[in-house]
């Protein structure tokens, strides 16, 4: 069973840097729609940084726009996110998404990561 499998997360103080990746374990076909979420205790979860099913330029939740940066590497089937000058209000559980194609003649589907956890202290 193929899953999405993320690192990078830790402990920072306020105006830090930190960087998730995230690529799928076993052999997929193809991956699609990468991106990052996140979860803070007692919230919904929420979009941080995104590439669209049709590829272009990724969307940045108003929160962190100016600070990450999403990008991939596709010869490795990996995205990552850049994030810098960390707040505490970025302390969540910030979990990887993608659209996978595990074999050619399957349909796609969406898979979570389990979630890293990034805690910035004030």
């Amino acid at each position: 069973q193929v899953q999405l499998v993320e690192s990078g997360g830790g402990l920072v103080q306020t105006g830090g840097s930190l960087t998730l990746s995230c690529a799928p374990s076993g052999s997929i076909f193809s991956i699609n729609a990468m991106g990052w979420y996140r979860q803070a205790p007692g919230k919904q979860r929420e979009l941080v940084a995104a590439f669209g099913i049709s590829g272009g330029s990724p969307n940045y939740a108003d929160s962190v726009k100016g600070r990450f940066t999403i990008s991939r590497d596709n010869a490795r089937n990996t995205v990552y996110l850049q994030m810098n000058n960390l707040k505490p209000e970025d302390t969540a559980v910030y979990y990887c998404n993608a659209r996978i194609r595990q074999r050619l003649m399957s349909q796609s589907s969406q898979y979570w990561g389990q979630g890293t956890q990034v805690t910035v202290s004030s």
